[in-house]
């Protein structure tokens, strides 16, 4: 049986542009998307930080090394410029591909540079 799994996540990136009639969901920088191992056309889920809004769409890719991350066509409906979002992307995987599966967690700045990565997320404790 195969589960599903965090593969990688964008943290707290923020929408640079939204447009409407631009062809694809979601552009997202080539830097970004290499180092997340996010790839061209894959699924995404785009957690709206700012509005609560929560929504599925695929990637394309935009300028390396420009900090894009811009919502288009519907998902331009979704997201207004300098909203923080968080974009991830799921894999499945068997039991034991999962016992050793570390997701590329990528934190990004207000700018869409990048803060820091890692492959794991703390325990969270009780306050």
């Amino acid at each position: 049986m195969l589960s599903t799994y965090l593969k990688a996540k964008l943290h707290m990136g923020s929408v640079t542009q939204a447009e409407l009639w631009y062809d694809g969901s979601c552009a997202i920088d080539a830097e970004l998307l290499e180092l997340s191992g996010m790839r061209e056309f894959e699924q995404i889920d785009i957690y709206n930080v700012t509005n609560g809004e929560r929504f599925t769409t695929y990637v394309i890719v935009a300028e390396a090394g420009s900090g894009i991350i811009s919502m288009n066509g519907g998902a331009a409906r979704k997201c207004q410029v300098g909203d923080r979002i968080i974009i991830a992307s799921y894999g499945q995987f068997t039991d034991q591909e999962a016992a050793e599966h570390k997701p590329k967690l990528v934190y990004l700045n207000q700018d869409n540079t990048v803060e820091r990565s890692a492959n794991t997320i703390p325990v969270q404790l009780a306050e």
